[in-house]
């Protein structure tokens, strides 16, 4: 992230050369650090298995708490705090109720997987979230941001007009590439060399790509708001406030209610960083389409990621002491992936 900064301020048009390469609204160079970031962890994901899954009804049941996390207490939650915390500027107000509306797609499988997730779960997660973002994005940007305020005799922002077409683009680019990818590439590879094979030579010489794409990924993110961050350096530090507490209690509150319950440590974690990540990328492309690169709407879009890989990692560490520390008391389940 340091080296991200340092590049972004000090090396001349670093911003305008990323914003000569794009596809719509989507910067290639972060797309090519998410895909390459992706693309190992999906092709770890057993897709011969996820039919069995779906037949059982403990998935069915983690499925419909997801859900309710994603769509209906997150986006509740950060519209709160950020209304708490940043009442005397609406601008970025509402970029930040931006990426709370943006459910995850992207680095929640690395976060997942470094955690010691359920990666066969985490993929089932992430594809319903993304059907589920395609059609309520846009219904729920008008809602949080044009009516609710209304109803506290708050002023609202009409600005806003989320289509659906640039968030299917990003789901597509996102998720769909990788995904496709991943699948194809254990599909081949299987039925060609033997999953034995795929196991124990394909997956360990492709995995530490996951890892070179995510530090590329930071490294890109950074350098190219280099200059916002070190120029807004006061209101990088308002945003932050809402963004943290927002990630530490969507990813606590399902944490310690499911470990309660006796669910298992890798659907907790997966929980937990399902609820806790964001779609950044779609957040920034529609703040920017709306509002315009140089707006502060997208400049605490823009934050969201920056605020949200360091906060994210530190509670995969976290994930990892209460995995030993704590005592996982788990309930007889008939869940293959349990």
């Amino acid at each position: 992230m340091v080296t991200g900064v340092l590049i972004g301020y000090y090396v001349p048009n670093v911003q305008p050369a990323f914003a000569t390469v794009q596809f719509g609204s989507v910067s290639v160079p972060i797309a090519v650090g998410l895909l390459v970031m992706m693309y190992p962890v999906l092709c770890k994901v057993q897709y011969e298995r996820l039919p069995a899954l779906l037949t059982d009804k403990n998935v069915w049941i983690q499925i419909g708490i997801s859900v309710f996390i994603n769509w209906i207490i997150g986006p509740i939650v950060m519209t709160a705090v950020a209304w708490a915390t940043l009442p005397d500027l609406p601008g970025f107000r509402t970029g930040v109720i931006m990426v709370g509306l943006a459910r995850c797609i992207a680095m929640v499988l690395i976060w997942n997987q470094l955690a010691g997730g359920d990666a066969d779960y985490c993929a089932i997660l992430v594809a319903i979230n993304s059907v589920l973002q395609i059609a309520l994005y846009s219904p729920y940007a008008v809602l949080f941001i044009n009516i609710i305020p209304g109803w506290f005799g708050a002023p609202v922002d009409t600005t806003i007009d989320a289509s659906i077409w640039p968030v299917a683009q990003s789901v597509l680019i996102y998720l769909g590439i990788p995904l496709a990818a991943g699948f194809l590439t254990r599909l081949v590879l299987c039925y060609l060399k033997g999953k034995q094979w795929y196991n124990a030579k394909f997956v360990p010489h492709v995995g530490p790509f996951a890892l070179l794409g995510l530090i590329y990924t930071i490294i890109v993110m950074f350098a190219n708001q280099g200059h916002h961050i070190i120029d807004n350096i006061g209101s990088v530090f308002r945003v932050a406030v809402p963004l943290v507490l927002y990630f530490a209690i969507m990813f606590f509150l399902p944490f310690f209610i499911l470990k309660r319950l006796r669910v298992p440590y890798p659907l907790v974690v997966t929980q937990s960083f399902t609820a806790g990540s964001n779609n950044f990328e779609l957040a920034i492309a529609v703040a920017v389409g709306t509002y315009g690169i140089e707006s502060e709407q997208a400049l605490a879009a823009t934050m969201g990621p920056l605020i949200e890989v360091p906060v994210l990692l530190a509670l995969v560490y976290l994930s990892l002491l209460f995995k030993k520390k704590l005592a996982w008391n788990q309930k007889p389940s008939t869940c293959t992936s349990c």
